[in-house]
């Protein structure tokens, strides 16, 4: 699942690379705060690689991160939200928090595989129908997808980190609410024209 979310949100330059940061430089200080250093240092290095890739990957990129690269990814990202034990006060929010720090390439597939399906097409099929495309035909260049798509990323992996650091009660509600922006952004995007 991660890892085609993270090679289906590969497709604008910079996007999946400065996504995948910001994951990992959050993830990193959830498992520092957790104690848990192996994926604080896996998170680290997985940060600091993908930011470094992102120098010659923005717009307009001179190197790209490819099907190789975007799956690798996509495996480490996976299997380090996994092993990493959120340390919430609820069960909900131990649920929630991977989710939060991998909301962006989540809703990439989600609207792109609804939209794919809407049309009759096959979801496995390629086409122009993620949420970067979309941002671009409504009038937004290239490079400013990318820092929209970093900023949405931004802030579910803020969101992530109040959770850890919230009560019960709060946490609950802190968590509907990113719920609720996930579902109306998810309404944004798949509302606005497929292809």
């Amino acid at each position: 699942g991660i890892c085609n979310s993270i090679n289906f949100f590969d497709n604008l330059d910079g996007g999946a690379a400065g996504t995948i940061a910001i994951s990992s430089v959050a993830l990193a200080m959830l498992a520092l705060l957790g104690d848990q250093n192996v994926i604080a240092a896996l998170a680290t290095v997985t940060a600091g690689a993908t930011l470094a890739f992102l120098i010659w990957n923005k717009s307009p990129a001179r190197i790209y991160m490819g099907d190789a690269g975007a799956l690798f990814l996509g495996v480490l990202i996976a299997t380090l939200t996994i092993r990493f034990d959120p340390s919430t006060e609820t069960l909900l929010g131990s649920f929630a928090t991977p989710l939060l720090l991998l909301a962006v390439p989540i809703l990439d597939t989600t609207v792109a595989v609804l939209s794919r399906l809407r049309r009759g097409v096959s979801p496995f099929q390629g086409g122009r129908d993620h949420l970067s495309h979309r941002l671009i035909r409504r009038g937004v260049s290239r490079r400013s997808a990318a820092f929209i798509l970093w900023g949405l990323s931004a802030l579910f992996a803020f969101i992530a980190l109040v959770i850890s650091q919230s009560n019960g009660s709060i946490e609950r509600w802190i968590i509907y609410g990113a719920g609720a922006l996930w579902a109306g952004l998810f309404l944004y995007f798949f509302a606005s024209e497929d292809e």
